[in-house]
C-alpha cells in the first residue's frame, strides 16, 4: 500500500511516500515559504507511483478525536468547530484535506491526529482548573507534536537499547517538550493549544490569561486582533523585535533584546527538565530534535547548562562537530543526551496503514 503523507507545516510543505507495510520511501519533497496551499499540493511529484490513501499529521479536532480516523464530513466538523484553537494549523490541514477531495476523489484520506500520543497522561496533569462548564466543552490539555515525540521516543530506545525516562525537546519555529516515562507520554508543554507552553517562533509561550483581558480592555481590541497578534507577533518574535523569530536569525544578531530571547528558551528547556524529571521520579536520557534541535549546538549547550545536579553532561566536542543521529553526551553522563532528526511522516504512515487494516472487515 502506497501512502502519501503531506506534512503541511505554517510556512512549508513536506512529503513522502512510503510503501507499507515495508516502510520503504517511495519519493520524498520539500516546499518552503508556502503561501497558498493548494498550489503547493499540485506540484507534489507522486514518482508514477499509484496513492492508495492520503494520511494527514492533523493538529486539533477536541476530545472525540484523540487517534487516527478515515476522514469523513464528521472530522472535517470537528476540525472546524476547533479552527479557534490552532488557526494557522487546522486552516491548513482543511485545505489540504478539501484539495485531496478534489484530486484524488477515490482515495481514503487519514488523519492521524497529533494529540493521540499524549492520550495516556494522567488526568491530574491533563485537566485545568477552570469551571465545569469549560471542561465539559472540552478545555483541557490535549499536547501536540505527538508524531514527533512518539518517533525519538522509539529511537532513543532503540539506541540505548533499554526502556527509558525520557525528556523529548522538539525545539523548531514551533516548539514543544514533553515527558516520556517508558514510551508513554505523561505530560507535555503544549496545552489545550500549540501556543501554550515554550516560546515559539511568532507565539506567545505560557501566558496569564488576565494579561490577555487587560491589553484587550485597555485597547478596546477584539478577539481577532488579539489572536492575529499573539499569533503572528508573539514568542521569540515579540521578544526580540526581530520579525518571523527565527533562532538563527537570533543567534546571528548583536541587539540585546534578541541575546535575551535566547536565554529565555533556554530557561524554559532547562526548567521543564527539572520538572518533567520529578513528574517521571528521575531521568534516563534528554532528546533535541526539529530544526532548532538538531542542529543548533549552541541552544543545545544552553539548554543542558546548570543541570549537572541531574547528572546532564553534554559533550562539547560531540555536539559541535558530530553529525546524523548521536549521543552528545560524556561518557560519565548518567543522563544520555541525544541529537536526533525526526520522522513524523513514518509514525504518520505506520498509524494511518493500522487505522485501513482495522477497516477491512
Amino acid at each position: 500500500m502506497n501512502i502519501l503523507v503531506p506534512n503541511l507545516g505554517s510556512t512549508s510543505l513536506k512529503y513522502q511516500i512510503l510503501d507499507m507495510p515495508s516502510e520503504t520511501p517511495l519519493a520524498k519533497g520539500r516546499f518552503e515559504r508556502v503561501s497558498d496551499y493548494s498550489e503547493a499540493i499540485a506540484k507534489i511529484q507522486m514518482g508514477g507511483f499509484a496513492i492508495d490513501a492520503v494520511a494527514f499529521k492533523a493538529v486539533h479536532a477536541g476530545p472525540h478525536y484523540r487517534g487516527t480516523f478515515v476522514i469523513d464530513d464528521a472530522v472535517i466538523r470537528a476540525l472546524e468547530e476547533f479552527l479557534p484553537a490552532a488557526p494557522a494549523h487546522n486552516a491548513i490541514y482543511l485545505t489540504g484535506i478539501r484539495a485531496f477531495r478534489e484530486s484524488l476523489p477515490n482515495v481514503p484520506l487519514i488523519a492521524a491526529f497529533e494529540t493521540e500520543f499524549h492520550s495516556t497522561m494522567p488526568d491530574f496533569a491533563r485537566e485545568y482548573g477552570v469551571p465545569g462548564a469549560w471542561r465539559d466543552a472540552g478545555v483541557a490539555k490535549y499536547g501536540f507534536h505527538g508524531a514527533s515525540h512518539q518517533y525519538v521516543s522509539e529511537q532513543a530506545t532503540a539506541m540505548l537499547k533499554r526502556p527509558v525516562r525520557l525528556v523529548s525537546c522538539h525545539l523548531g519555529g514551533s516548539s514543544s517538550m514533553c515527558a516520556i516515562d517508558r514510551g508513554r507520554s505523561i505530560d507535555t508543554t503544549m496545552g489545550f493549544s500549540p501556543q501554550s507552553g515554550l516560546e515559539n517562533a511568532t507565539r506567545h509561550g505560557d501566558l496569564d490569561a488576565f494579561a490577555v483581558l487587560f491589553m484587550m480592555e485597555r485597547n478596546s481590541w477584539d478577539v481577532a486582533e488579539v489572536r492575529r497578534q499573539l499569533a503572528s507577533e508573539g514568542g521569540l518574535a515579540g521578544l526580540s523585535g526581530i520579525a518571523g523569530g527565527d533562532v538563527r536569525d537570533l543567534e546571528a544578531s548583536d541587539a540585546p533584546s534578541a541575546r535575551m530571547a535566547l536565554s529565555v528558551f533556554a530557561y524554559q528547556v532547562r526548567k521543564t527538565i527539572g520538572a518533567y524529571t520529578a513528574a517521571m521520579g528521575g531521568l534516563d536520557a534528554i532528546t533535541f530534535t526539529g530544526g532548532i534541535g538538531e542542529n543548533s549546538a549552541t541552544l543545545r549547550s544552553a539548554c543542558c547548562e546548570g543541570l549537572e545536579f541531574l547528572g546532564v553532561h553534554l559533550d562539547p566536542k560531540q555536539n559541535e562537530n558530530g553529525q546524523g543521529n548521536r549521543l552528545v553526551s560524556t561518557p560519565e553522563s548518567h543522563v544520555a543526551i541525544l541529537a536526533l532528526a525526526t520522522n513524523e511522516e513514518l509514525v504518520v504512515a505506520r498509524r494511518a496503514f493500522a487505522a485501513l487494516c482495522s477497516a477491512v472487515p
